[in-house]
Formats: structure tokens, C-alpha cells, sequence
């Protein structure tokens, strides 16, 4: 076996990983409802033989931009390289007047510097990644958010598989949230699992097959 094949042999085989990158406006080690939520889904992702991690945004100083390093002082660069290594994007986010927060869009702001990242073969840096999102909140916009955060991740160059989003959405107006539920509803966690499953699955057939460079 050539080197170049037992490369290619290691990549196939290798267990999948999956990052959640958790954009709670509240900083460790409050308790926050995004970061129950992205645990659910990297447990359904770790039932499909996914190697998970997690990462609190607000945690880290993640400057303002659109560039993968914005100087003296930044985390995203690291939290980036993180990206880079996994498999699987898992992006989490509360709703915010009705809008994804502002960790979120600043996520994505960072990301959008990877649109003119290229990897060896002249791809996308983000090609055969895939990523999912999953949303609380207490008020309406879960959909918008969901539809939001997979649109942009599609313009970076993720691959969104089918119902790549779960979400859970309390009553408008009230004070309860994701993580002061004695259970998890049957309809979130079917949906929560389905979104890991679908995930995982496309996660492994980009691997078999990658998408083609340009010509």
C-alpha cells in the first residue's frame, strides 16, 4: 500500500467528529438552555458513532469582522482550526427578537471570511462538512432562524442535510425556557435525533466521495 492510499484508507475509517459551537449570550458557568440543547444533539450524534465536542462562544473574546484573524487578542482563530477539524458543524443559538443573537451572526460573520479559503484541490476550505442548527427560545421565529443560520451556512460552502434543523419554542411571552423542562418533548427529541442521524449520514458520504474540484 502506497502512502497516498493508506492516507485515504486512515481518512475513511477515521470516526467522525462533531463540534457544537454554542452561541448563549451567557457566559460559563451559568446554566444556559442553547448549551442543553446542542448537548442533546451531539448525544444523538455520539448514538451514531460521532466523536463530539463543545465550545461556549461567549467564553471567548471573538473580535468583530470578517476575517479569520483579526489581530492581537482574538479567539476565533482557534475556535476556527476547531471548524476546520471536525466533521460536523452543530451551530445553537436562542432566539433574539425574533432573530438568531448576536453571537450567532457574529459566528457567521467570521465564517464568511472562509468563502475565499481554498483547500489543495482549489475547493471551498468548508466542502464535505456538514452542519445542523438547533434553536430555543420563548417567543416565534424558530423557522426564520433555523432558515437564517442554514442559508448562510450553505453560502460558506457546509453541506445542509435534510431536516438539518431542531428546535424548541416555549410560550410567546412567558418565562420558561428549553432548560426548566421536566422532559424533552417527543416531538423535539424525534426531531433532535433525526437532524443528528441525517447529519452523521451525509457527514459519511462526503467522505466516501467528496465533492469534485473545478475545472
Amino acid at each position: 500500500m502506497t502512502d497516498s492510499t493508506a492516507d485515504t484508507a486512515s481518512t475513511s475509517t477515521r470516526d467522525l467528529t462533531a463540534l457544537a459551537l454554542v452561541c448563549t449570550l451567557t457566559p460559563s458557568p451559568e446554566p444556559s438552555s442553547s448549551e442543553l440543547m446542542a448537548r442533546h444533539v451531539l448525544g444523538e450524534l455520539e448514538r451514531n458513532g460521532v466523536t463530539t465536542s463543545s465550545v461556549r462562544v461567549v467564553d471567548h473574546d471573538v473580535k468583530p469582522g470578517v476575517q479569520v484573524d483579526m489581530g492581537p487578542g482574538d479567539a476565533w482563530p482557534a475556535l476556527h482550526q476547531q471548524v476546520l477539524d471536525a466533521d460536523i458543524l452543530v451551530l445553537a443559538t436562542p432566539i433574539w427578537m425574533g432573530h438568531p443573537c448576536s453571537i450567532a451572526q457574529r459566528v457567521i460573520e467570521r465564517l464568511d471570511a472562509d468563502l475565499s479559503e481554498t483547500d489543495d484541490q482549489g475547493r471551498p476550505i468548508m466542502y464535505d462538512k456538514t452542519a445542523i442548527v438547533a434553536v430555543v427560545g420563548n417567543e416565534d421565529g424558530a423557522h426564520k432562524t433555523i432558515a437564517d443560520m442554514t442559508q448562510a451556512l450553505s453560502d460558506i460552502g457546509f453541506s445542509i442535510p435534510a431536516q438539518a434543523g431542531t428546535y424548541w419554542v416555549g410560550e410567546a411571552m412567558q418565562t420558561v425556557d428549553y432548560q426548566d423542562l421536566d422532559q424533552v418533548p417527543e416531538n423535539v427529541a424525534s426531531t433532535t435525533a433525526g437532524a443528528a442521524r441525517n447529519a452523521a449520514h451525509l457527514a459519511r458520504l462526503l467522505r466516501a466521495e467528496p465533492y469534485p474540484a473545478g475545472s
